[in-house]
């Protein structure tokens, strides 16, 4: 596992020697910028396929409504209907899970990376490298010990988290316009119960509230790894505007 973890730190150290004479000090932020977008790329495919289940889901909801109203009192015939409907028309519940589920690995990679201070017995260079004034290997808590809230190090986390709350804004007002309440109901649809699954119209009222938790993420992570959850949260919030329009 060692050796892996001195390949990506040389890579990363590659990428920001190719992108120094651009980003100069803040070229290790920039490399983990790109080594973002590179896993989103490789992940687009899934994004688009978990994009159309969702639309095929939305699809199928005034269908699974005639079979709730059909089998209202067999719940088993009910859930049974419901799976053969998903099987006959290819369409799994769970394909939005997998895009988010396969970036869990980088996250923790970078989180790994920058946590440590020795990397293969050495000690770990990546840590020397800054986002402006701020150590991609720190966390808020310093930035606010050395400087405080509009220090240095402390403006580039504002910077971070006036993104990550512009962003949770974005995907707010989208979710309200879609209706994240709709999509808790045909969740308890797919479960093939006749009457709403407990507690999942609160989950629909909270779900638009989740984009937010990424400001505790970016707070609480290595300053390269909440660099990641940014940079990710923002690709993802512009895909999905533009694969679910």
């Amino acid at each position: 596992m060692s050796v892996f973890f001195s390949f990506f730190a040389q890579l990363v150290d590659h990428l920001a020697e190719l992108l120094q004479p651009l980003f100069h000090a803040s070229s290790a932020a920039a490399a983990i910028v790109l080594f973002t977008a590179l896993v989103r790329l490789l992940v687009h495919p899934l994004s688009r396929a978990s994009a159309r289940g969702q639309k095929a889901q939305a699809a199928l909801r005034p269908r699974i409504a005639e079979l709730r109203t059909k089998y209202r009192k067999d719940p088993e015939r009910l859930q049974k209907a419901v799976l053969e409907l998903h099987a006959a028309e290819k369409v799994s519940p769970l394909s939005g899970c997998l895009p988010n589920l396969l970036q869990m690995p980088a996250f923790f990679l970078l989180y790994h990376l920058f946590s440590s201070t020795t990397i293969g017995g050495e000690g770990n260079g990546l840590l020397g490298h800054r986002l402006f004034a701020a150590p991609l290997g720190g966390r808020w808590s310093d930035a606010l010990a050395d400087g405080g809230l509009f220090g240095a190090a402390g403006i580039v986390y504002l910077g971070l988290f006036a993104v990550v709350a512009v962003v949770a804004g974005f995907n707010f007002r989208r979710a309200r316009r879609t209706g994240g309440a709709d999509a808790a109901g045909a969740a308890g649809g797919a479960l093939g119960g006749g009457e709403p699954v407990p507690g999942i119209a609160a989950v629909g009222k909270v779900m638009p509230f989740l984009s937010f938790g990424t400001l505790v993420t970016v707070a609480v992570v290595p300053l390269a790894a909440a660099l990641y959850v940014v940079t990710s949260t923002a690709w993802t919030a512009v895909e999905r505007a533009l694969l679910l329009r």
